[in-house]
């Protein structure tokens, strides 16, 4: 892809940072944005410690390292650095006034032909768009975590995204080597309307004694050909993500299948994360 965009990623945190990398890699020119420098000092840090691995693989050089970089700006200024943008990705945490309350603010500031995306994983991109001005250029841009190695890119058209914006969207997804996946404005998407299911029924099949954490990731692994287990999955993507996501679909579509497992809430509850807490259904803190 020739064209080279600027680009504004609303959020420093995992999945902010690495969308942030993968855009910079590919030779746009983008601004994270945080609330606090020092959230913005981590997501730098961690987007040079992830480009460092790559050189120590020989992927990369140290000079188009020192490029990139060089291509990535910070803000704690969400009106300044969305105001001269192509797009804006919001990459914040999964809650739905928050993310209501960026895209009022960010439909205010930015340009008029600027797409407004959101890397929400089950929030309805309808809800968020029909808080701006600009419903026909907001949609969803579901990366996975970690956006640098993973290769989709879930859009989600709203009900009132016009195809311009899905064919622009998948356009410069696809300039980022990802393949795309197209879904419906329905809770949980694709992805997450298939995963946490599963997720929610292996830690069901847990507290019920139907096998042990170790056998459940073991059968799926190798009886499914599964890279990893679901409670392994689990524990990286983050359990209360799991939850809050089970939550969304609940809510949204009324199936009891959906109902959250008590024993993931439970955990939840009492701080079991997963990899970012140090424990979850395996112990991550070594």
């Amino acid at each position: 892809m020739s064209e080279k965009l600027k680009v504004a990623v609303i959020g420093a945190g995992t999945m902010g940072n690495g969308i942030v990398q993968v855009f910079a890699d590919f030779g746009h020119q983008v601004t994270m944005v945080d609330m606090a420098d020092a959230a913005l000092e981590r997501g730098v840090a961690s987007v040079s410690k992830s480009l460092a691995r790559f050189v120590k693989k020989e992927k990369k050089t140290q000079q188009e390292v020192d490029q990139i970089l060089a291509r990535i700006s910070t803000s704690t200024d969400l009106e300044a650095a969305v105001s001269d943008v192509n797009l804006v990705v919001e990459a914040v945490f999964e809650n739905e006034e928050v993310k209501k309350d960026l895209f009022r603010r960010m439909d205010g500031a930015a340009l008029a032909d600027a797409i407004l995306a959101s890397n929400t994983s089950s929030i309805s991109i309808t809800k968020i768009a029909n808080v701006t001005k600009r419903p026909d250029k907001v949609i969803g841009m579901h990366f996975m975590n970690p956006v640098p190695l993973m290769k989709l890119v879930e859009i989600i058209k709203g009900e009132l995204t016009s195809d311009e914006t899905v064919a622009q969207t998948i356009a410069w997804s696809e300039g980022l080597g990802k393949v795309v996946g197209l879904a419906a404005d329905y809770p949980g998407f694709i992805a997450n309307r298939i995963l946490m299911p599963m997720i929610n029924e292996a830690a069901f099949a847990l507290m019920e004694g139907v096998g042990t954490r170790e056998s459940i990731d073991t059968v799926l692994k190798f009886g499914c050909n599964f890279p990893m287990g679901p409670l392994t999955l689990a524990d990286f993507i983050g359990l209360d993500i799991c939850v809050n996501i089970l939550d969304v679909m609940h809510e949204g579509l009324g199936d009891p299948k959906y109902r959250c497992c008590p024993l993931l809430r439970r955990m939840v509850e009492a701080g079991k994360l997963g990899v970012k807490s140090g424990q979850g259904f395996y112990d991550h803190s070594r």
